[in-house]
């Protein structure tokens, strides 16, 4: 068991090393490589042939969930008839540790016959590829992370990674947001965190509120029909505390007169308020930040529209 440990340990070892031999290894070709393909808006078609293959479709979707349009093409169906989708303006990336397989030998050629930008992402900044290509993104590999120094692990790791570089490059460049990101992720958890607004989630009505007067029998049977655990304490139009099934209990704990209690007196002044515009994400961050489970909802003008509670985030499953 513990040789196992070790092994484990050693292969993230390894890569973690490799992947700081790789951010030395960066230089001006990826600066230049991002401002030429923002500024001409190419298109990127990403190839490559076995695990290296796999790497590029990972490249492509993380490029298109992004802003960056992408396509892959892999490079033995690309000498097939493939090589019919790259367009005059698109950059081909293709990807290969050695550089030097046959079919990338092969590829090179006509991609460059075409007049097509090519960029090398090569372990081997000397190899065919590397010498034959526009840009050259270099994902040096001393060893693999496999006992044989054989199947492709460290390498594959450094293309991976360096294929996330690429994408948050250009993702700053061209401003690409969380806005931006929510229109291309709207299913699923993920889409609700970007696209679900507070006033979605809220639970509103005149329920949720009393006034400064109220008494404590009006208080109890308010936060009983708001179902929020909480009711919103209000002075004409404007929105002056809060008060929680917490703070009734501390006021039955600490006070025997309960008649006498009014909403004045056990509330918590300026309560945490969010605008109903917001996203749910941001509520949840709210409450985090502030230990607590609810929050005021209001309008641009801190009108009072309701309150949401945490119960509601994750039922909803923004978390």
């Amino acid at each position: 068991m513990s040789n196992l440990l070790d092994l484990a340990k050693s292969t993230i070892l390894i890569e973690s090393e490799a992947l700081n031999e790789m951010q030395n290894a960066l230089n001006e070709h990826l600066v230049q490589l991002v401002e030429r393909v923002i500024s001409e808006d190419a298109r990127l078609v990403v190839t490559g042939i076995g695990k290296s293959g796999i790497i590029a479709q990972k490249w492509v979707a993380t490029f298109n969930s992004t802003g960056q349009r992408a396509v892959f093409m892999h490079a033995a169906d690309a000498i097939h008839g493939d090589l019919g989708m790259i367009e005059k303006s698109d950059w081909v990336i293709c990807i290969s540790k050695s550089g030097e397989s046959p079919e990338i030998r092969y590829l090179i050629p006509l991609i460059l016959e075409m007049g097509n930008q090519l960029v090398a992402v090569t372990a081997q900044e000397e190899s065919y590829l590397g010498k034959k290509a526009h840009f050259v993104l270099a994902t040096p590999v001393k060893r693999e992370a496999c006992p044989n120094n054989l199947a492709p692990t460290t390498s594959t790791t450094l293309q991976l990674a360096m294929g996330d570089v690429l994408a948050v490059c250009l993702m700053e460049q061209r401003k690409f947001g969380s806005e931006d990101f929510a229109r291309f992720h709207p299913g699923g958890a993920l889409g609700k965190k970007l696209t679900r607004k507070v006033e979605d989630i809220m639970v509103k009505g005149n329920q949720l509120l009393v006034n400064l007067d109220n008494d404590f029998t009006q208080i109890v049977s308010a936060i009983s029909s708001g179902r929020v655990g909480a009711i919103v304490v209000m002075d004409k139009d404007m929105v002056v505390g809060i008060i929680t099934d917490g703070d009734v209990r501390r006021a039955l704990e600490k006070r025997s007169d309960i008649q006498n209690i009014q909403a004045k007196n056990i509330m918590s002044v300026n309560p945490q308020m969010i605008q109903g515009g917001a996203l749910a994400v941001e509520a949840f961050r709210k409450m985090e930040e502030k230990s607590i489970t609810q929050l005021v909802v209001v309008n641009s003008q801190n009108q009072f529209l309701g309150v949401v509670h945490i119960h509601d985030l994750l039922r909803e499953g923004i978390f």
